[in-house]
């Protein structure tokens, strides 16, 4: 029997000469059935894809280095994260099962599984037929269930992506004609989406609120959001109470701009109640970092805890009416460096280290300070590692929980230059970078790091 490495060889040298094959004697016509082709095979290669993630969930994340297979894929690959989120997914739906007693079992969907086997269906396909599904109320009844998966691949094997999605909401309409949602679906299609930050700054916002959900926020609208009310265009903007007449006059906003607003007062008079506890060691309060000369000069952006972009513009005027946790530090106030007796760090020195990371200093992470943990990254705490700032870190859960002794669990170590090196082990090791600049763009500016990493511990 043929190995896998053996056909992936013959794969490999098969692609290395169409590559180098030339198109100039092709027709229009020849050229469009050439793509077409080679789609086909492009979609048909998902389905050994399925199989090979389906064996790593199995695998477990001890051999993953105890990460999860998402991550562990965004990082060998170099893929986004949204892409390996929805081959996983993709994965768990159209890769052949094992029950636990070890008998196979077909996919979740068998039909769609096998038009993606022939190349006649591709990710946006199934992305588009999971999407459906988990939009099916709770009431429709199995056999309902498979007879419109089978349907749907017959579809997805013969229409482009925007009539497929048409024929699906038409389906939907057959499944449940009355829209008879029940309380289960509708708790499980609520929710809210933050997108992510435009190069302008602004954030898209998308989702659903429950009846329940919009019953509250219906009188918040009703008030902060009327004519005249928190407009931050008013050199005295009315809060509370009623605005004069003159505000309303004069207020020239829409409806969608003065219920941004309202939402933005509502947030700021939640977080002055100073009700919302702590924060990974911190009071819940706003959190932005950035150098003297641009606060100075009022250019420029500040970096909040969540990662996002702040004008210094807008900085300064939220300064101007914000409490003040901790406005600077020096020698009066709390010692950073001395060595602790405790593990917990300080929150000065968890503001020290957002100053520093601004986020996970895992390579590739995205998690923001808000999401993150202290990590004694030099020695870890059980084995005598000292809660001192300069041998601290920040990590989200997941990657802080990925660091250990075993041979299978990742490393850290503060480099002479004082950042964090991540140092995976040995079947992870793509040979990318071991230091994080998704929160330092501006190092991604610079020749590449070029400093030696040394060896690997242990």
């Amino acid at each position: 029997m043929t190995s896998v490495a053996d056909l992936l060889s013959e794969l490999e040298s098969v692609h290395a000469r169409l590559a180098t094959a030339t198109v100039d004697d092709l027709s229009a016509l020849q050229v469009l059935t050439v793509m077409e082709r080679l789609q086909k095979v492009s979609w048909a290669d998902a389905a050994v894809d399925h199989k090979l993630i389906t064996h790593l969930e199995e695998l477990g994340p001890e051999a993953l280095g105890g990460d999860k297979v998402t991550k562990v894929l965004t990082h060998r690959l170099r893929i986004p994260a949204e892409e390996a989120r929805q081959r996983v997914a993709d994965a768990a739906v159209l890769s052949p099962r094992r029950a636990m007693t070890g008998e196979p079992l077909e996919p979740v969907l068998p039909n769609v599984a096998a038009q993606v086997a022939e190349g006649r269906v591709g990710p946006a396909h199934v992305k588009s037929v999971r999407e459906f599904l988990k939009t099916l109320p709770d009431h429709v009844d199995l056999s309902a269930r498979v007879a419109a998966e089978s349907l749907a691949a017959v579809h997805a094997s013969t229409l482009g992506v925007p009539d497929f999605r048409a024929a699906l909401n038409r389906m939907l309409l057959w499944l449940d004609p009355d829209g008879s949602f029940n309380d289960a679906d509708i708790q499980r299609r609520r929710g809210l989406t933050f997108g992510k930050q435009g190069p302008d700054g602004l954030i898209r916002v998308s989702g659903h609120l429950t009846p329940e959900a919009w019953a509250v926020w219906e009188p918040v609208m009703a008030t902060k959001a009327a004519p005249g009310m928190c407009n931050p265009d008013d050199e005295n903007p009315c809060l509370s109470g009623r605005p004069t007449q003159e505000q309303i006059k004069a207020d020239q906003r829409t409806k969608a701009q003065r219920q941004h607003d309202a939402l933005v007062a509502s947030g700021r008079m939640i977080l002055a109640s100073k009700k919302l506890g702590k924060l990974n060691g911190l009071p819940v309060t706003v959190v932005v970092t950035t150098t003297l000369k641009e606060l100075q000069s009022g250019a420029g952006f500040g970096i909040t805890g969540g990662g996002s972009l702040l004008p210094m513009r807008d900085l300064i005027r939220m300064a101007s009416h914000a409490f003040h946790y901790l406005s600077v530090f020096d020698d009066d106030g709390q010692a950073l460096y001395l060595g602790r007796a405790k593990r917990i760090a300080t929150p000065a020195q968890r503001l020290v280290l957002f100053g520093k990371e601004r986020g996970c200093s895992a390579p590739g992470c995205t998690a923001s300070f808000y999401q993150c943990q202290v990590h004694h990254a030099a020695q870890d705490w059980i084995e005598g590692g000292e809660t001192n700032v300069n041998e601290l870190t920040l990590a989200c859960g997941t990657d802080n929980r990925k660091v250990g002794p075993e041979p299978e669990k990742w490393t850290t170590r503060i480099r002479d230059d004082g950042r964090c090196e991540w140092i995976p082990p040995p079947h992870l090791d793509n040979g990318g970078p071991r230091v994080n600049d998704y929160h330092h763009p501006e190092n991604l500016l610079a020749p590449p790091d070029t400093e030696d990493s040394g060896p690997d511990p242990g």
